[in-house]
């Protein structure tokens, strides 16, 4: 299941949970086409929770994707705490390194979003 969620106190959720279904990997990058596009100030909340991987045409869009909006997120996004299974300090210095604003990997979604208030400079 994928979910988008562009909430309140500046805080987009892009969510990729179980049970999976059809068409996931097409909604999910899709989604990422969306955050790529977005404009003012936010932050990004990830939670994926396991299951499966992308296809390789897949991870070939969402390397592309990285590449063409790195300029864009990086004026726009103050942030993002990614909520995922097994995720590590390291993964979050991969994805570091794709971005000039702060990525953290937190624990649980309340964690996450406490830390993206702080990046929005608002108080939770």
């Amino acid at each position: 299941m994928v979910k988008l969620d562009q909430g309140a106190q500046g805080i987009v959720t892009l969510a990729l949970l179980p049970p999976d279904a059809p068409g996931d990997e097409r909604a999910y990058l899709d989604a990422l086409g969306v955050v790529g596009r977005l404009e003012g100030r936010y932050a990004l909340l990830t939670l994926f929770g396991g299951g499966g991987k992308l296809s390789p045409a897949g991870e070939r869009e969402q390397a592309l994707w990285y590449k063409a909006t790195r300029d864009h997120m990086n004026r726009h996004c103050r942030g993002i705490a990614m909520v995922r299974p097994g995720a590590t300090a390291e993964t979050a210095a991969v994805f570091q390194r794709l971005w000039s604003f702060p990525v953290s990997v937190e624990a649980d979604e309340t964690t996450g979003r406490a830390v993206l208030l702080a990046h929005l400079g608002v108080a939770s």
